[in-house]
């Protein structure tokens, strides 16, 4: 009954303020004071503020409202701080695009573009040629046409030439990716038929020759790249399917999903087969994702054999599946930082490609600068990076970064606290420390996350 009348609260100073300030609707204003009402009553029922005043109550209601409108009108999406040390973080947006790539998004937004307009004939154009080219240089593919993420290219290539007929796949490649989806259940929508053969450690050429019958379509390999199985296992070379496949008349598809243009296996990092090398063993098709190792846009790759991608481009799920002028854009300009040998300009292969020490002289040049904490402990600390996104399993770089513990809050109580910030700092929480990895930081980023453990600091002196 003390609750204050949504047309009271309307009309206090500090709402009509914000009203005013920020241009913020009435309705919206409404909106915001009814749902903080609602709430509030829900709590006064499970027995909290049993004592509060009238007045205490008012300016509750007053100040969480103006809370909620502060927080409404923030970004849903925005930009965070990576000190988990994990390089293609998925739930933070994977690859970070290189700067040129960054511009030329930008400079393809703001202006009209030649997305399917052909400059030389004054005619339509196809949005298919803007990238091609370099793709077919990059992997020595025939042709190849971008579709808006791996799962997709999958789910095309399936459903286009195998709908209603067999396709070949080992059991031990049947794998889940990010958020419980599952190749198998794609593979099950685009119509086509599964046919699951060998085991799950061991796979022969026999299981596929003896698959093999009228219905058959496509012999589908899957590389595990989101996981590592060792010991007592086997599996059939693309060498030797793609001969199989072409006895037979078959399609032979490679599911790559990482998609790796550099070769990483010169700096001893990983033997992740390069996509060139995999269309140079004769398959028809592959697939692979753009936002993992090749360090671009959220986008799906498929090159091959000539004949197959023109009717890919030609099926109606070009249109359903196809790209945008922006993610064309960061696309094309990361194609061509890599056909140019400038990856370090890309932010995915440079921090893969990071020295250690490099890495442990930033760590050092933080913490001289870094003074006067006298209730955080923060020490150097040897790390582990991983690669992330569903990629290399199996790789951890060696890396640096920074312990921190609070002398009057749990580690999850700082890391919360840093979750707070702006922008949001996030962590990894090991062994009732805050752990930051500098490998995924920018100099910026250390400089914001050096204020705020400073003024974390502050609060608790």
């Amino acid at each position: 009954r003390n609750i204050p009348p949504i047309h009271e609260l309307l009309n206090d100073n500090k709402i009509v303020a914000e009203i005013e300030q920020h241009n913020i609707s009435y309705e919206e204003a409404k909106q915001s004071l009814q749902d903080t009402v609602q709430s509030l009553r829900e709590e006064i029922l499970n027995g909290e503020f049993s004592n509060i005043s009238v007045e205490d109550l008012f300016d509750l209601v007053i100040e969480k409202t103006l809370k909620q409108i502060e927080e409404h009108k923030m970004h849903n999406l925005h930009s965070v701080i990576n000190g988990t040390g994990t390089i293609l973080h998925t739930n933070l947006g994977r690859a970070r695009l290189a700067t040129q790539a960054i511009d030329h998004v930008v400079n393809s937004a703001s202006y009209y573009s030649t997305l399917e307009y052909d400059v030389t004939t004054g005619k339509r154009g196809s949005r298919h040629d803007l990238v091609e080219r370099y793709i077919t240089n990059l992997t020595g593919a025939e042709s190849a046409m971008v579709v808006n993420n791996n799962a997709a290219a999958v789910y095309m290539v399936l459903s286009s030439f195998a709908k209603n007929y067999e396709t070949i796949v080992s059991r031990g490649e049947l794998v889940e990716i990010g958020g419980s989806f599952r190749v198998s259940s794609i593979m099950e929508e685009s119509g086509t038929q599964l046919k699951e053969i060998g085991t799950t450690n061991k796979t022969h050429l026999f299981d596929y020759e003896q698959a093999i019958h009228n219905d058959t379509k496509m012999i589908m390999k899957v590389h595990t790249s989101n996981f590592y199985m060792s010991g007592f296992t086997s599996s059939v070379d693309r060498e030797d399917l793609a001969s199989l496949a072409q006895r037979h008349n078959l399609i032979y598809y490679e599911d790559l999903g990482s998609g790796l243009l550099y070769n990483l296996s010169d700096q001893g990092i990983t033997d992740e087969p390069v996509v060139k090398d995999v269309i140079a063993k004769g398959v028809d098709l592959v697939s692979f994702s753009v936002d993992k190792l090749l360090g671009g846009p959220q986008a799906g790759i498929i090159a091959g054999k000539k004949e197959y991608i023109n009717a890919l481009k030609k099926h109606q799920l070009a249109r359903v599946l196809r790209v945008d002028k922006m993610t064309y854009a960061a696309l094309e300009e990361t194609l061509r930082l890599t056909l140019t040998n400038q990856v370090e300009q890309i932010p995915t292969l440079r921090d893969i490609l990071k020295d250690s020490s490099t890495v442990q002289n930033e760590v050092m040049v933080f913490l001289e600068q870094l003074k006067d904490l006298n209730q955080l402990i923060v020490e150097s600390l040897e790390m582990k990076s991983k690669v992330g996104g569903g990629t290399l399993p199996e790789v951890e770089l060696d890396s640096f970064g920074i312990k921190v513990q609070c002398r009057v809050q749990t580690a999850e109580q700082l890391s919360q606290q840093l979750r707070t910030c702006s922008p949001p700092i996030i962590v990894r929480v090991e062994n009732s420390s805050v752990m930051i990895d500098f490998r995924t930081l920018e100099r910026h980023e250390q400089d914001e996350i050096k204020k705020a453990l400073q003024a974390i600091n502050n609060r608790f002196k």
